[in-house]
């Protein structure tokens, strides 16, 4: 068979090789939404024997009937033969059968993986159960990781390393091919991260300079840094995600001790904490504590991660705010400008709170700090003892096994109404959430059973419960 004739059948719908190519792409598709065949089929006014005999391949597709499944189920069109998903023309001819099966089982498997990163998080755990966890959360951390009590953020000393640092694994091992779907007949994605940007991109997504963690505690406190990229994560702790939801997508595998032998890639990283076997590129993660006016309760902000604005953490709720620990531009006089915790959370601050834009590198000069008004105003209230932010340690979500530096801000009230009164409910990354009818600034009550909602019922970013368990069980350190 040449080329032509291979590529035919994304054309017509009257030969019985479509639909054997197209069956398992809308059999995935069904299961990822978690729909029996009855649902499907009644939704579609077909029988479900018809709908079973579509999976298998044994029954052809008119145009109209792909056009229902790509309807009912969400599919691309492209993955059905309908349409190229850039140009709206015929797909091209270097998309064969296979390259199309491919894209859409993986596709189906991210859309799963967003939808059950909590739970897919409670079993990382107990396959990670020898190291230590943070209780009722799926954070794990190294034996100094955490310190035994909150640490002023100021007291924190950093120091960076600009000279190359090799990593052993890197994500583009043979042990991820399976994880990585087909860029054209013959070869997979090189990366994870490749496969995300022309697949499945979230508005967000660029591979920006960032800070790799190389040693060093809290508790010292003193923490080493030397320099990555952003996809160096990307690459690891997604297509760990990846390979864990494919193991289990199906429903048979219900705890970890089943998994074994089936993870690979996670069985290859060994030690998850060994900062030379992989680039370890931490996150910071802030819980953010208002001090209500007496008698309200204290609050602490929340965020909802939208799945199609971001790479990580998405579909679930996350402390807020949370970014990379990472220059604010490739230039090379942001590395040092912008190394500072402080400087990092308040750039976050100003795009997750008061909806700013991004620091994106356009500007021809390093950020004025001293000049900027909300790094002014904050400085100015910490200095006052009317902002204090300190740091709770390091950890690694057990799913991802990406690493977040542990933060929390506490913030008077009156400081908190002039600075951040005016917190916008949609950012760039997702929606604020509060309770009730109230002001997105109002929060939620930081309370016992609040808490324990949030860390037993809700899908909660591990770095978020983790800095959420902490805080509340150093609560009279913080608040007072």
């Amino acid at each position: 068979m040449d080329g032509t004739e291979e590529f035919a059948w994304l054309r017509r719908s009257d030969g019985p090789s479509s639909d054997r190519r197209v069956g398992p792409v809308v059999r995935e598709y069904r299961l990822a939404k978690g729909l029996k065949q009855a649902a499907v089929a009644r939704d579609l006014g077909i029988t479900q024997q018809f709908l079973s005999q579509v999976e298998t391949g044994a029954r052809n597709l008119t145009l109209d009937q792909r056009q229902g499944f790509a309807r009912v189920l969400g599919i691309p069109a492209e993955e059905l033969g309908l349409a190229d998903r850039r140009r709206g023309g015929p797909v091209p001819r270097e998309t064969t059968a296979a390259v199309a099966a491919s894209r859409g089982r993986w596709r189906v498997q991210r859309q799963w993986l967003n939808q059950h990163r909590a739970e897919l998080g409670n079993m990382a755990v107990e396959w990670h159960a020898g190291e230590n966890q943070v209780a009722r959360t799926a954070l794990i951390t190294g034996g100094d990781w955490l310190a035994d009590c909150p640490v002023e953020l100021g007291s924190v000393r950093l120091r960076l390393d600009e000279r190359p640092q090799p990593a052993h694994l890197t994500g583009a091992e043979s042990v991820t091919a399976p994880i990585r779907p087909l860029r054209t007949p013959d070869a997979a994605f090189e990366t994870y991260s490749s496969a995300v940007k022309h697949l499945d991109p979230p508005e967000l997504f660029e591979s920006r300079p960032s800070y790799r963690y190389l040693g060093g505690s809290v508790a010292a406190p003193e923490m080493h840094f030397g320099l990555a990229a952003y996809f160096d994560k990307i690459d690891v702790s997604e297509a760990l995600a990846d390979e864990l939801a494919a193991a289990t997508m199906d429903g048979s595998v219900q705890d970890a001790a089943a998994l074994r032998g089936s993870l690979p890639f996670r069985e290859l990283i060994g030690d998850p904490f060994d900062t030379a076997r992989r680039a370890i590129i931490p996150a910071i993660t802030t819980l953010t504590v208002r001090l209500r006016r007496y008698p309200a309760e204290p609050s602490f902000l929340l965020h909802w991660r939208d799945p199609h604005r971001v790479a990580t953490a998405a579909g679930i709720y996350d402390v807020v705010p949370a970014g990379e620990f990472q220059p604010s531009s490739v230039a090379l006089w942001d590395r040092e400008n912008d190394f500072s915790l402080w400087r990092n959370i308040v750039r976050e601050f100003s795009e997750e709170l008061l909806g700013r834009p991004e620091h994106d590198g356009s500007r021809s000069a390093p950020i004025d700090y001293a000049r900027w008004p909300l790094y002014q105003q904050l400085g100015a209230a910490r200095d006052q003892g009317k902002l204090t932010a300190f740091v709770l340690g390091m950890g690694l979500d057990a799913l991802t096994l990406a690493a977040t530096i542990l933060t929390v801000v506490v913030i008077d009230d009156d400081i908190f109404d002039k600075v951040f009164g005016a917190t916008v409910r949609f950012n760039e990354e997702g929606k604020v959430v509060a309770v009730g009818d109230g002001s997105v600034a109002d929060g939620i009550p930081f309370t016992a059973s609040a808490v324990d909602r949030l860390l037993d019922r809700e899908p909660l970013a591990a770095p978020g419960a983790a800095c959420l368990a902490l805080a509340w069980k150093h609560r009279n350190s913080l608040i007072s």
